[in-house]
């Protein structure tokens, strides 16, 4: 950066470059839409703007404006030596003083102050880097460069860094970061490179397109380029041959100011399309998560990046233009002119933004008050002689500090993916359907014809067995036919002499037989008699039985009517009761989410996080009610005193399924408080829950139920019963059952819970809780991760105490159960309460010696480093910088990789 024409690009520059990256930085680039990018995170957006909030309805981002002081150029060595510099740069304060004369100045504010001194790569990173990862999460956005001729814009957008690659410009550089970035078979990158010349757009990479005309959406008003030529980007040694051809057709001169003068506006658009799949969550008319699945949503998410180089703003007494190049000075100083009359009516409010006066401004449209993240640099010069330019690019960036955009994703439906998507499973299912049905077949003709040949078989032995069987038969009926007819011969004589003797008694018997059938008959008449007699006895008996059983309304005793009556009272007060328990807990809970609402909405919509990582937490906590002011008593001690928890406790095992699930609710907010828990437990609530946990199927159920349970683990001696109980177990056989992310939310708090007591270390490892926790990690979902992240962080905390202690000199079982890769995976993470759990985990995990090896090589070394210094409070910074000082083994590793704490 010596001199002006070290800010050019030359057309005969080539080779290769290479990546300045960390060895670990490389490896965290994010692979999908859903992951997070801890390298691109590890950037200080801090400095120069925050990452954009993916709001549907857009978020407001100011432009962001940063100023870069070139050096003095041999020129101006010679011509100002006597001479200081007009501006004095306090990058510390982000401020910088333009002096009017030797003892007053005027002193501005930028979002940040870079010095002749700063690097390119600095440059990237705190101007457009957070441009960067916006674009990659859909949004659009713009890097512009403004400011006199020859104080280095092009150096600083469009150097190729041929002869050395730390010289690699914000273009080069925000490829290599995009195409880092996106998948090769999900996602396009897409480049047309432009210049305006003389208020003519013409196309860089394709010259005989010297005239491209506008089109604008009448509609949102988005301006594009349709006749641009638009090449797709597969690497960045394509994308760098491109800019070189570009370069080459750019119109540049040479004036008194700059021996290489931009004479046009120089314009990159990278079009940027991702496909993302969306999860939505089904529900229920109670609103709640249904059991219908969970449907996958393609989106399409097409984003643009316009980096802009502009012409330089130069007066024509100290540039010498004249001729032809006076009149490109004309259009050059004519198109700034109205980009800053626009940006001074955004800056200002104004009813009308001129922005039609220029293709210029209708280029940037969208860059300046519309819905893209935008930066802006503005370069200037030291020498004093040119004090007038520099106050005016420096006034300028002060306004366009003043725009306000609102940015917006750019989402559309992904049909042709779906499409093909569903295209490939129908295939699938026909393929799988034909493949079943020919099986299917083949089966059933298999036993089909078995079952013949079964059958044949079998018509063939009972064939034979008939046959054999008849033959015997015949045999059988012959020989018996033989023997009858031998034992006939045999008893003829003793035949007829029983027939005479028979004839002979006849004769002498007819009166004596009619006496007898006389006696008979009265002996007859009388049993009938007394038969009949016997048999009305018994019907009276009966009759008079069903009548005392079953008496008359009006004949019933005065007690039994009082009996019936008193057990149909108590029927119908058991149910009123019941009716009433269920009224209550429904007002209880409409009263908790009425309270809740109103908080948030006195937050002003914060985020809620937990106070401290090693604090019991309840997942009822949000939801229990204080005192209110006037001193009246929460409506869950009111409904305990009213009830009583024995009732409450009975109602349990009520048959029907709301009355139990409002009771496990209403015991669960009871269980919220710890001054009710001592008496739940008591009671055999505890015992109850646990219960409910280990038979009830219902989802509902069993969410109330571990969320009740992890109320009472906040309390030591709970803990030591819940364990007693072998409620470890039954925690960890739900949360590997359990899909729902609300109950495997309740679930990881109660575990996290029991993982900050010490006496049960052990006991969770070896009843499996601990793999249950670190199993929870599945699921995906913030709320579930922010419980298991704050149980690794308990549970590393007590392994770091009994450490200190003596009591514990092996490695750390969470390393031993492999949850150090998604420790180290989420330390940056987004949602910050899981981000402070994880950096408190690693921090605790680090004191112990044994574990430093290990942590080492699984990229924990770099993580650390990056808490000590950027973490955002000050107490985990000062933790993880003592324990990397601390650790012999930690000092080794950084005296190696020359890293300075």
């Amino acid at each position: 950066m010596a001199s002006n024409g070290a800010y050019r690009n030359s057309g005969s520059h080539r080779g290769s470059f290479k990546v300045d990256r960390p060895p670990h930085a490389a490896s965290n680039l994010r692979t999908s839409s859903f992951k997070a990018r801890p390298s691109i995170r590890r950037s200080t957006s801090a400095s120069f703007g925050s990452n954009a909030n993916k709001d549907a309805d857009g978020v407001p981002g100011r432009v962001r404006v940063a100023v870069r002081l070139r050096p003095r150029n041999a020129e101006e060595r010679l011509a100002d030596a006597d001479f200081a510099d007009c501006v004095e740069l306090q990058p510390e304060l982000k401020r910088l003083k333009l002096r009017k004369n030797n003892w007053d100045s005027d002193t501005y504010e930028f979002d940040e102050v870079l010095t002749e001194s700063a690097s390119q790569k600095r440059v990237y990173e705190v101007v457009a880097k957070p441009v960067v990862e916006s674009v990659l999460d859909g949004y659009n956005g713009t890097v512009m460069a403004y400011g006199q001729t020859g104080t280095g814009k092009t150096f600083t957008l469009g150097r190729l860094g041929d002869e050395d690659t730390s010289d690699r410009g914000i273009m080069v550089r925000a490829m290599e970061d995009i195409l880092a970035d996106v998948s090769p078979e999900t996602d396009s990158v897409s480049v047309s490179y432009l210049q305006l010349y003389m208020e003519t757009l013409q196309d860089l990479l394709d010259p005989a397109n010297d005239n491209i005309p506008f089109v604008e959406d009448p509609k949102t008003g988005d301006v594009s380029v349709p006749g641009a030529t638009v090449v797709e980007i597969r690497n960045q040694s394509s994308f760098l041959e491109l800019l070189r051809v570009g370069e080459a057709h750019r119109v540049a001169a040479n004036t008194k100011l700059n021996t290489e003068s931009s004479r046009s506006h120089a314009i990159l658009m990278v079009h940027v399309k991702r496909s993302v799949v969306r999860e939505e969550v089904l529900s229920n008319e109670e609103g709640e998560p249904s059991e219908l699945g969970r449907p996958f949503r393609p989106l399409i998410r097409k984003s643009k990046l316009v980096v802009v180089d502009l012409a330089g703003s130069e007066r024509i007494h100290k540039s010498g233009s004249e001729g032809h190049l006076l009149e490109e000075a004309k259009y050059i100083n004519l198109s700034l002119s109205a980009l800053g009359k626009c940006i001074n009516a955004l800056a200002e409010n104004s009813a009308h933004v001129p922005i039609r006066d220029s293709k210029l401004t209708r280029l940037l449209r969208d860059s300046f008050g519309g819905s893209a993240r935008t930066s802006l640099i503005v370069t200037i010069g030291p020498s004093p002689r040119h004090r007038g330019e520099t106050s005016s690019t420096i006034l300028f960036g002060q306004r366009a500090m003043k725009v306000e955009n609102m940015l917006k994703i750019k989402e559309e439906f992904d049909y042709k993916s779906l499409s093909r998507k569903l295209e490939v499973q129908l295939d699938k299912l026909i393929a799988e359907n034909e493949r079943q049905q020919k099986a299917f077949e083949d089966e059933l003709e298999k036993i089909h014809l078995e079952a013949q040949n079964r059958i044949s078989e079998a018509e063939r032995n009972f064939a034979d067995a008939l046959e054999k069987e008849s033959k015997k038969c015949q045999l059988d009926y012959m020989e018996t036919v033989k023997k009858l007819e031998e034992k006939l011969v045999l008893n003829q004589p003793k035949i007829d002499h029983d027939d005479s003797v028979r004839d002979k008694r006849s004769g002498q018997g007819g009166c004596f037989s009619a006496a007898e059938e006389v006696e008979v008959k009265k002996l007859l008449e009388n049993e009938a008699n007394l038969r009949k007699a016997a048999e009305e006895e018994v019907s009276r008996l009966r009759h008079q039985l069903e009548l005392y059983r079953q008496p008359n309304v009006g004949d019933e005793p005065d007690t039994v009517k009082l009996t019936k009556l008193m057990e149909e009272e108590a029927l119908q007060k058991k149910k009123i009761e019941e009716e009433v328990i269920i009224l209550r807990s429904q007002l209880l809970q409409l009263t908790l989410e009425a309270e809740q609402m109103r908080r948030c909405l006195d937050r002003g919509g914060a985020e809620n996080g937990f106070s401290a990582y090693d604090a019991p937490m309840s997942p009822f906590r949000h939801s229990q009610l204080k005192e209110t002011k006037s001193g009246h008593k929460p409506s869950v001690a009111t409904l305990f005193e009213q009830v009583g928890l024995q009732k409450i406790l009975s109602l349990l095992d009520s048959e029907d399924a709301n009355v139990r699930i409002h009771a496990v609710k209403v015991l669960a907010n009871l269980a919220a408080e710890e001054s009710n828990q001592k008496r739940i437990v008591e009671a055999g609530g505890l015992i109850s829950l646990l219960m409910l946990l280990r038979s009830y199927e219902d989802e509902t159920v069993r969410r109330v139920a571990a969320g009740a349970i992890a109320n009472l683990a906040m309390n030591e001696a709970n803990q030591e019963r819940i364990m007693a109980e072998g409620g470890i177990s039954l925690l960890s056989l739900t949360a590997n059952a359990a899909e729902d992310p609300q109950t495997l939310r309740m679930v990881a708090g109660a575990i996290a819970n029991l993982c900050g007591n010490e006496k049960l270390q052990m006991k969770l490892r070896s009843e499996g809780g601990l793999k249950a926790l670190l199993g929870m990690v599945r699921c995906g979902h913030p709320d579930v991760l922010s419980q298991v992240a704050r149980g690794v962080a308990n549970f590393a905390k007590c392994e770091s105490r009994a450490a200190s202690h003596g009591t514990n000199s092996g490695r750390s079982l969470l390393i031993e159960d492999g949850g150090l890769p998604w420790i180290i995976q989420n330390a940056n993470n987004e949602v910050a309460p899981i981000r402070r759990h994880i950096e408190l985990a690693l921090c605790h995990l680090a004191q112990h010696e044994v574990n430093a090896k290990e942590m080492i090589s699984g990229g924990a070394l770099w993580e650390l480093i990056r808490i000590s210094r950027d973490c955002s409070r000050e107490d985990i910074r000062n933790l993880a910088r003592r324990t990397l000082t601390s650790s012999p083994v930690f000092r080794s590793e950084m005296r190696r990789l020359r890293i300075e704490c």
